[in-house]
């Protein structure tokens, strides 16, 4: 097996009296496509900040190779008081690159994403969808190992939602891109996973391929998850 590219390490993070991490154990592997699902408040959002250098742990370690690049975008991205086009640069620019060759590449990265037109209009002018598709072209401009989404279309309509699993889709199938993201969207998470991490309170009380985590077979290796899926967690 290669070596991982993230790994948690008996990983728990309490914020006072509250844990919202318990002895996270998780591995992720070059190429893999890992959805953390659960019910609000599992951990999950707090998992992706966990490994993307966010929140620190409380205890356990976090360990991400030093060679990995991480991008991550957040379910409401915040958006800059400025335009379009400088909205990718400047995350260029502040990781190093050249600004005139982060112009080239944040160009690049608009026209990937359907917004090379807007390149000039205020990003805070732009709809839901859109926003989402420019944070998407920020994180696809630096160009990452490890791409980190918490809930990437549950704000958004039918039709960006499909826009948004388009370009992922897209981008997956072209660029040696590991994702590590959370959904609430069962389909979404069957349409783009290929692993499947099931939270509760904090927990992880499954990690399985996505074939068998939606397998009737759950009902006895990992009941709980099994409860979830039908809708009936507790």
């Amino acid at each position: 097996m290669t070596a991982a590219l993230l790994r948690l390490n008996q990983v728990s993070v309490q914020f006072g009296a509250h844990v919202a991490l318990r002895d996270v154990q998780l591995s992720i592997q070059a190429g893999e496509r890992v959805a953390l699902v659960g019910a609000n408040g599992s951990g999950k959002s707090t998992l992706l900040r966990v490994a993307h250098g966010l929140l620190p742990a409380s205890s356990g370690q976090v360990q991400v190779a030093s060679t990995v690049r991480q991008a991550m975008v957040f379910q409401r991205p915040h958006m800059l008081r400025t335009s379009v086009l400088r909205f990718v640069v400047w995350g260029l620019w502040l990781q190093g690159v050249a600004w005139r060759r982060a112009h080239a590449q944040a160009a690049a990265a608009l026209h990937h994403v359907g917004l090379h037109d807007l390149a000039e209009r205020s990003a805070r002018t732009l709809s839901g969808g859109q926003q989402q598709r420019l944070a998407l072209a920020r994180a696809w401009a630096l160009q990452p190992d490890v791409l980190l989404l918490d809930e990437p279309t549950s704000s958004l309509d039918p039709h960006a939602k499909r826009e948004i699993e388009r370009l992922l889709s897209d981008w997956l199938s072209t660029a040696d891109t590991t994702l590590l993201f959370s959904s609430h969207n069962l389909g979404q998470v069957k349409r783009l996973a290929t692993r499947v991490v099931y939270l509760e309170a904090g927990r992880v009380l499954a990690d399985l391929p996505v074939d068998h985590f939606f397998n009737q077979s759950l009902v006895h290796s990992h009941p709980e998850a099994h409860l979830f899926l039908k809708g009936e967690l507790v």
